[in-house]
Formats: C-alpha cells, structure tokens, sequence
C-alpha cells in the first residue's frame, strides 16, 4: 500500500489509501488577502497564528504554507513564517512556493519531513526542484502541466504525471514521496470537468499507484453555493482514490463530507472519528440520574 510519510519535530501523518483522507489546511496564504500580506511583510504574524489555531480547530491534519508577496523578500518571510508555525503546533507542513530559493529556505528550518509543493513537468522545474527534494529527504506535490501548459484532456495530464514520477525515481525519490495534483479544473467553465478529473484520479491510483491531492476549491470557482458543490465534489473525488486536498476547513460543510465520506471508505474504524466529533453531549442531569440508578441497584 503507497504510504506518503511525513512529520514534524514530534507528529506524523500519513496520506495514503488505507488511511483517513488528510486535510491541508490553506489559509496561510497572502494571495488575494492584502491585509495578510502587508502583515506578514512588515513579520506581523499575529494574524498567522489566528489562522493556525482556528484550522486546526476545525480539522486540519497539515497546513499548507504560503509566503508568495509580490517584491518582498519571499525566501525570509517563507523560512520566519514556518518557524513560527512549528513554535505553535506540532502538525506537519506542506512548504508552497513557486520559488525554489523559497523552497530552499523554508526546508533549511522545517524541524521534521515536509510536504514540498510543488514540481511540475517543466524540464527546468523537474531540474531545480527534484535535487533540492532528494537533498531534503522530503515528499513533493507533482502538478500535472507542463511547457505545452493545462491540457483539458485527463489522458495527456496523466502522462505528465508519469514523465514526473518517472523522473524522480531518476532522482532516487520513491513513488510514494510524489503526491500528484490531477488539476481540478473549473466546472463553471469546462461541463466535463468532474468526469474528467474523477477518471483521472483513479487511474492514478489504480496504474501509478500514487497519491494524490488537490486545490479542491478550484473546482466550483466562478458559481455560487460553493461550499456545497465542493463538499458533493470531495466526497467523490475521495472515492475515485484521492487521498488528500488542500481546502479551508473553516468551511464546515466540506469538512463533515469528508469526516462521512472516510467512513464509506472504511476509513474510520468504528466511526470513532465521525462520534468524536458530531455525538451530542448527554442531557444534562441525564448521567447523575443514570448514575444514581446504578447505585441503587447495587
């Protein structure tokens, strides 16, 4: 069974078919939040550790994080921002840049085995990237496009995901480091986008046998009642084989169809996880009654 393993300084998680459907935390990212990115560039994280504390309240397992301000100097404010995050939790992070001194950075003060996202199929990309990911002992998001760009055809995009495994391993990175994003295209845009992306996943489960994930958002951009189309999306996206999505967990409807969806999946033994979270409480005075009735018995 391909188990991607990774950890901070003291927890592990592990995304892989036979286990609960991890959840990414995405709010650590200063794009399209112009309040977030002038904090984070004047090393304000006040608003960072808001963030951190309130995804993981509502079911993170890894956070994703994201340093990508326009003419600041993303190398620091990556590394300062990941650091702090490690001083307030212990759950594993996905290190995200376009940049690779950024990636660089981040991965020389990670206490633990990162998730770097991410590597395409961009011969310079796969050059610069892959070293620095064998160098690290880390695992890597694969991101289906290349030089040609998005292809809406799911059969060239499984292609680039096979060039990508297939060059790691050339890199001595086992498959099971390389997490693959199938790209979620919008539905608003392209009809046939969930077929597409569904029969797309599952052949990188079933042939490549890898793991996958995703910016699940992307797929309603552009219609309303997003949350609701992307809870309906993940749910299926897990059944096709997905095993883990980058999403806002403060979105409680996307969370419980994945909390529900682990349990089709055989992936809550128990429902334990499903009960800890969503069992109402006893009525009050209901356990001192019950308790009095049982002293009375004996």
């Amino acid at each position: 069974m391909t188990h991607t393993v990774l950890n901070s300084h003291s927890k592990e998680v592990i995304i892989g078919f036979d286990k609960p459907f991890v959840m990414i935390g995405e709010r650590i990212n200063p794009t399209g939040r112009k309040i977030l990115a002038e904090e984070m560039k004047n090393g304000d994280f006040t608003r960072v550790e808001m963030d951190v504390r309130a995804q993981l309240a509502a079911g993170a397992q890894m956070l994703d994080i994201n340093a990508g301000i326009p003419l600041a100097d993303e190398p620091k404010i990556l590394a300062d921002t990941i650091k702090l995050v490690q001083s307030i939790t212990d759950v594993p992070l996905a290190i995200d840049s376009s940049i690779v001194a950024a990636l660089e950075a981040g991965l020389e003060v990670y206490q633990g085995r990162a998730l770097v996202n991410s590597v395409t199929g961009e011969e310079d990309r796969l050059e610069t990237v892959l070293p620095l990911v064998k160098k690290y002992g880390c695992a890597v998001v694969a991101i289906s496009n290349d030089e040609t760009g998005i292809s809406e055809d799911p059969d060239v995009r499984f292609e680039v995901a096979k060039k990508i495994v297939e060059r790691a391993m050339d890199y001595g990175i086992k498959p099971c480091d390389v997490v693959v994003d199938p790209l979620v295209m919008p539905v608003g845009a392209i009809n046939d986008a969930g077929r597409q992306v569904l029969k797309l996943i599952s052949r990188l489960r079933n042939e490549l046998k890898v793991n996958t994930t995703c910016g699940a958002s992307n797929f309603s951009f552009g219609i309303p009642n997003r949350n609701g189309v992307n809870a309906s999306f993940i749910s299926m996206a897990m059944g096709a084989g997905m095993t883990s999505a980058i999403v806002n967990p403060l979105h409680s409807e996307v969370v419980q169809a994945v909390r529900a969806a682990d349990i089709v999946m055989g992936n809550d033994p128990d429902c334990a996880n499903w009960l800890a979270c969503y069992r109402e409480p006893p009525a009050e005075g209901a356990r001192e009654r019950g308790g009095r009735r049982r002293r009375a018995k004996a």
